[in-house]
């Protein structure tokens, strides 16, 4: 039987079931189906979760279990012109995940051109499609893999930290977008002079973070820390040593960068030759 990586999802009343399917054939012989199940849920008045399941079960030369016979929804799409830039992070977590996608690249000279961008909803990118859902805005994209992979926190009051983490993410982000594409060489220094205040409060959201200073918020990684990791990497090429002093910060970046599917991402051709943004000021 051929493997059947990627997503499922059964919509059960108000939950939607996300099954990861991956072919194992343990040393003994005979064929398994690892079979991962993240299930989201909101009562209102209630709040909201996310669990999760991990079991296998045996498949011998019989097909796939008649309930999981279901239509395989296409692979995940990313429309977006040839940089890092705002599709990183998803990139990362996708890669971390161990998705797959599709890349579909679009030249400055095709943008230019207009109807491509008159298609967008909000006349820019990065678009992307998963199944029939076409997303635009990366943050709303990072939340909505958040929720398929369960990556938004344990209980509400984690996704709510999830959430503000993000936003500031988003905050820094912006700053720093605009001194690499507008700014002058003084606006860059003066900015690298400020940046210390900017980083300090992730600092000490990871001292705070009393389940485990490994990720952001509580003992798990969340959509968060992916672009928080991707946004502290563009810091540490625009300016080297700007974690030297924020210990935690620095272990941080060291510590996810390491996990090995999104480390073999981070080494690849396709993440290295990939600029940052893209104007190569940096």
């Amino acid at each position: 039987m051929a493997p059947y990586p990627g997503p499922l999802y059964l919509p059960v009343g108000s939950l939607h079931l996300g099954l990861q399917l991956l072919e194992e054939r343990p040393p003994s012989g005979g064929c398994w189906i690892k079979i991962r199940s993240v299930v989201t849920w909101r009562i209102p008045g209630v709040g909201r979760g996310v669990e999760q399941d991990l079991k296998y079960e045996a498949c011998g030369s019989s097909p796939l279990p008649a309930a999981l016979a279901l239509r395989r929804l296409p692979p995940y799409t990313i429309v977006y012109f040839p940089t890092r830039g705002r599709c990183e992070a998803l990139r990362m977590l996708l890669a971390d995940q161990g998705q797959s996608w599709k890349e579909e690249v679009v030249t400055k000279e095709s943008w230019l051109q207009g109807p491509l961008k008159a298609s967008c909803l909000y006349g820019q990118l990065p678009k992307f499609q998963d199944g029939d859902l076409i997303l635009y805005q990366s943050n709303a994209i990072l939340r909505h893999l958040g929720r398929s992979f369960g990556l938004y926190g344990k209980d509400q009051r984690e996704a709510a930290l999830v959430d503000m983490v993000n936003d500031g993410v988003e905050d820094l982000r912006r700053h720093c977008s605009h001194i690499i594409h507008h700014g002058h060489e003084e606006d860059k220094a003066q900015y690298v002079l400020e940046l210390p205040g900017h980083l300090k409060p992730f600092e000490t959201l990871l001292s705070q973070n009393q389940g485990d200073q490994t990720f952001i918020v509580g003992d798990q990684i969340s959509f968060a820390d992916y672009n928080l990791l991707d946004l502290l990497r563009i810091h540490q090429v625009l300016a080297p040593g700007c974690l030297d002093s924020f210990p935690l910060l620095s272990a941080y970046v060291v510590r996810l960068s390491a996990r090995p599917k999104l480390q073999a991402f981070l080494a690849s051709p396709e993440h290295v030759n990939r600029p940052v943004f893209g104007s190569r000021k940096i």
